[in-house]
């Protein structure tokens, strides 16, 4: 699909989209294939709006976080700086390359043991590294928060209760419910990497619920500065989020 028509999908103009994923090759992220510099150019970033993405809790250059009173992790408790999280979890990417599924021949430890999954993706594959590696997908969080999320698609979670107290992240049956100040960043992060990266596609029930919570939870300020900031950095264009920040005129 062309990322005229996967714009028009994530819009609500189905009857737009020809299915040709292909012709999107290229427009993601093509210049840093580095997680950790990466992680490193969004603590610059974030500096003039340092919150936490779930639960919009300060934090400084040193990824110390100052949690408000009432946020206390009912699990990884340890887990309490700021962590760069993958709102499109690294294993939704990875499953897409060989090298993480089956491993390969250069996969092989200092104790000559094979290992696939995400060291051996990072290692072999450079489009993968790319991916893992984009910006736009990347979030400062709670680290007790990410290690909770893990790999977890996004849901409603009516019946669940937080795990964190005051900030109403919410963790049932390898689910999780994010709480409303995320929900559109998030969905437009989803729309984002699907329509830039061939190797992905969201299903018809994560497109569903990030349709709605892109229609509920407008784009805000913050969110047009960080990926104006990013483009200039990583050369390529969030045209999700611009085509929000446009029609807000907060661009």
């Amino acid at each position: 699909m062309s990322v005229d028509a996967k714009l028009a999908v994530a819009n609500g103009n189905a009857s737009a989209a020809q299915f040709n994923k292909g012709e999107v090759k290229g427009d993601g992220n093509t210049t840093n294939d580095s997680f950790n510099k990466a992680k490193k150019m969004l603590m610059k970033i974030n500096a003039q709006h340092p919150y936490t993405v779930y639960c919009g809790a300060k934090f400084d250059q040193k990824k110390n976080i100052d949690l408000p009173e009432g946020m206390v992790p009912s699990v990884y408790g340890h887990r309490k700086k700021v962590e760069f999280e993958h709102i499109l979890p690294a294993f939704n990417l990875g499953q897409a390359f060989p090298e993480w599924r089956n491993g390969h021949p250069n996969c092989i430890d200092n104790k000559g043991k094979a290992f696939k999954g995400r060291n051996c993706a990072e290692k072999m594959n450079v489009e993968y590294r790319l991916m893992a590696a984009d910006m736009y997908n990347l979030q400062p969080s709670w680290g007790a928060v990410n290690a909770a999320r893990s790999n977890y698609n996004f849901a409603m979670l009516p019946a669940a209760k937080s795990s964190f107290g005051r900030c109403d992240f919410r963790i049932e049956n390898r689910k999780a419910q994010p709480p409303e100040r995320a929900r559109g960043l998030i969905a437009r992060t989803y729309f984002y990497m699907d329509a830039v990266y061939p190797k992905f596609q969201m299903s018809q029930q994560q497109r569903q619920l990030m349709t709605a919570w892109d229609k509920q939870y407008p784009v805000q300020a913050n969110e047009c500065r960080v990926a104006k900031e990013i483009s200039k950095i990583q050369g390529n264009m969030n045209e999700i989020v611009r085509q929000r920040c446009l029609a807000a005129k907060l661009w």
